[in-house]
């Protein structure tokens, strides 16, 4: 089952050589392909190195900051092109375990789409002020009431996909350009009949580097959402909906 995980990058050179590490040590069917905005402080030319020792290993180079959104829609969209069977995405500041991959593809393959959850039973965060917790509590609950969706952690960027349900979404067309292109995706899926399973992560605070987050971030997030509820969307072929695999057990 050839995976690609799509890992958005931005001055994560202290900790990209780990998250690689412990993705390709999953097996032979794990591939990385890493989408790096110029990073200053030499991350994509780190990655190159990885990627001329290990053929499983890629690097998308972007002219410069662009925003997640934009690292999403073109990530996204050359992963498709290789015909993979899944696509994960994850941080690359080890907030993610890589080690829950293989579970959020076994339960991809079942309902189209799966997302470690920090708010599910067993999931939980590490490291967190009261502020930050409270932030993130209400983006989910802003994104359940605006876009009606029944997820507990709509806000999270570990992820898989499968590669039929991910095509359905049209990943090329994304239009947000910062972290809302999370809440973007799952609305998407929604519209195309898929709800994703949750799997219950912890998710550690980094302990290298800095968070990419904003208020204007957060402003953008509310923005989209609003705009999504307004405008909606709908997928070139809208009288399609792709549904889980409901031959395997769950």
């Amino acid at each position: 089952m050839k995976t690609i995980v799509v890992l958005p990058t931005y001055n994560e050179r202290e900790n990209i050589g780990e998250v690689l590490g412990r993705i390709l040590a999953l097996g032979g069917d794990w591939n990385v392909l890493v989408v790096d905005d110029a990073s200053p402080d030499g991350t994509g030319a780190l990655a190159d190195e990885w990627a001329s020792r290990d053929p499983r290993v890629h690097v998308l180079h972007r002219a410069g900051k662009m925003g997640l959104g934009t690292a999403y829609r073109d990530g996204l969209a050359r992963a498709l092109e290789t015909g993979c069977e899944f696509v994960c995405t994850m941080d690359c500041d080890l907030s993610h375990d890589p080690s829950v991959l293989p579970r959020l593809r076994d339960l991809a393959r079942v309902h189209g789409a799966a997302h470690g959850s920090r708010y599910v039973e067993g999931g939980r965060t590490e490291g967190w002020t009261a502020a930050r917790r409270l932030n993130s509590a209400l983006a989910n609950w802003l994104t359940r009431l605006v876009l009606c969706v029944p997820v507990r952690d709509c806000t999270s960027g570990f992820r898989c996909y499968r590669g039929d349900v991910l095509r359905s979404l049209e990943p090329a067309t994304l239009t947000a350009r910062g972290y809302a292109v999370l809440e973007e995706l799952l609305y998407r899926s929604k519209r195309v009949g898929v709800v994703p399973a949750e799997v219950p992560i912890t998710f550690s605070n980094r302990t290298r580097g800095r968070s990419k987050i904003s208020p204007a971030e957060v402003l953008g997030a509310l923005a989209l959402l609003l705009r999504l509820r307004l405008s909606g969307w709908r997928p070139a072929r809208a009288s399609e909906t792709v549904r889980g695999d409901t031959t395997h057990a769950r």
